[in-house]
């Protein structure tokens, strides 16, 4: 019997942790709208910098802010900047990569080697960039880390789908007389699906890390809205007191 995609990834034990960990992280995203221990953006002065304790499990910082409600409304933006950030790269990534693949020629050389030209630059110095010019924001942030994921995605469904297109029952549906894109989304999407799902995941980690990096160097999420990044640049010039 055939096995699908979960039955065969609930089989290896990275999956399972993996799964889970991200299972912590939209549960925390989804607890953040209707609760905190305190508000995230509550300034309490005279309990700046406390230690852990029953009334704040991770102590306070500067400001007297509470970290645990920081850390928790800024799962928020990294579940935002991710899901966002992907879908950017999914939905213009993989049409063009299943246009290069179904029409090959001239198309599919315009699109591999835009592909290339943007993998000749880092992405994030080509994300900082972006910012740094277009202004610093969340917004700006998810356009930047999506716009490259798209050569990503391209690539990897270009090369995927071509694959499918060699097969014998595309060949016979050809033969049949069906056209390209009814070729192309009954039968070379769904062959491809598990690929770009794993792909997905990968990119989501990584917009998150990006979004991160950005916040960290004050051209991401600016205030008051928490962000992680932006809450270890906060926190650098505390590392070395007691």
């Amino acid at each position: 019997m055939r096995l699908s995609f979960f039955q065969r990834a609930r089989r290896h034990a990275s999956f399972a942790i993996g799964g889970c960990l991200v299972a912590l992280l939209l549960f925390t995203a989804a607890l953040s709208f209707v609760w905190t221990p305190y508000s995230p953006t509550e300034l309490d002065i005279p309990n700046k910098l406390q230690g852990p304790s029953a009334g704040h499990w991770l102590g306070t910082d500067s400001l007297g802010r509470d970290i645990t409600s920081l850390l928790i409304k800024g799962s928020q933006t990294s579940i935002a900047v991710g899901v966002i950030a992907v879908g950017i790269g999914i939905v213009f990534g993989v049409s063009l990569g299943l246009l290069a693949a179904a029409r090959r020629g001239w198309v599919e050389e315009v699109v591999m080697r835009a592909a290339d030209f943007s993998f000749a630059f880092p992405a994030l110095l080509s994300a900082i960039m972006l910012t740094a010019i277009y202004g610093p924001g969340l917004v700006t942030s998810i356009v930047a880390i999506g716009i490259f994921n798209v050569p990503v995605f391209a690539r990897i469904t270009r090369a995927a789908a071509q694959s499918v297109w060699s097969r014998d029952y595309v060949l016979a549906s050809r033969a049949c007389g069906k056209g390209a894109w009814h070729i192309t989304f009954h039968h070379v999407l769904p062959n491809i699906a598990s690929g770009l799902i794993v792909q997905a995941t990968i990119q989501f980690a990584v917009a998150i890390l990006a979004e991160a990096a950005l916040s960290y160097l004050g051209l991401g999420t600016q205030p008051p809205m928490p962000s992680w990044g932006r809450m270890l640049n906060e926190a650098q010039s505390m590392m070395f007191q007691a």
